[in-house]
């Protein structure tokens, strides 16, 4: 399912958020959207999502223009994955997990399936599926979390900053976990970073922002050979952790 950004731009009254960005992702690889705070990159995820209407510019998904009239049959086929995990705290992790999918009717052995298929794909334990998000551990709600967003099989991903919030041992292991998800299931994957590392581990291409713009797109290794401004090599230089490995 291909995503292509044509001239797309928004503003939040008179700042630019976005400013004329044109870009398509590639199908079935991962592309992480990183960049300073503020830079623009949780919008343009958002934009895409249908969360938030842009001012200018075109959206299409598989060369059909997003609009009001397609917007929710688009909707379906894309996975949403936020930091905190945005469960339902009154709602058990299968609930949460099943909502849609019960929303639309599906049948209860499908869904079964599908959950037991999903239980085992994201390493999440079954007899986790009766808790409550208050019961879980911070890296069992980000599982839960993929689970609702992979539950309708949808062609795209997005995740935006899913592991921020989570301590190191767990987000290490959840990174790892996903790096796996990601090469096996070959969806087209957008995922939102601040962390040159963790990008690094994820994405097929990495597109930097600063101030709503795309600064420049390629691999960690384009942006430290090859630096298209100053502030590329900045931003890299600035996260000493990724430098120093």
């Amino acid at each position: 399912m291909s995503i292509q950004l044509k001239n797309i731009s928004k503003h939040f009254g008179p700042l630019p958020a976005l400013q004329n960005i044109d870009f398509s992702f590639p199908v079935s690889k991962t592309t992480v959207l990183i960049g300073p705070s503020g830079c623009g990159k949780s919008t343009l995820i958002r934009i895409i999502t249908g969360l938030i209407k842009f001012d200018e510019g075109e959206l299409l998904i598989n060369d059909e223009i997003l609009s009001s009239s397609n917007l929710y049959s688009v909707r379906r086929k894309l996975g949403y994955v936020i930091q905190d995990g945005g469960l339902f705290p009154h709602l058990t992790a299968k609930a949460n997990v099943t909502l849609l999918a019960e929303y639309l009717d599906w049948d209860k052995i499908k869904i079964e399936n599908r959950v037991e298929k999903l239980c085992e794909l994201t390493k999440f334990p079954k007899d986790g599926l009766i808790r409550f998000p208050g019961e879980l551990s911070g890296g069992q709600k980000q599982r839960v979390s993929l689970m609702r967003a992979l539950m309708l099989d949808p062609e795209i991903l997005l995740l935006d900053e899913p592991l921020g919030a989570l301590d190191p041992l767990i987000r290490y292991e959840l990174q790892t976990d996903l790096k796996e998800i990601f090469t096996n299931l070959k969806k087209t994957v957008i995922l939102v970073t601040h962390d040159m590392s963790e990008a690094s581990f994820f994405g097929d291409i990495i597109v930097l922002m600063k101030t709503g713009k795309i600064i420049q797109t390629g691999t960690v290794n384009d942006f430290i050979d090859s630096p298209k401004e100053p502030f590329v090599t900045k931003f890299i230089t600035a996260q000493r952790s990724f430098i120093n490995k």
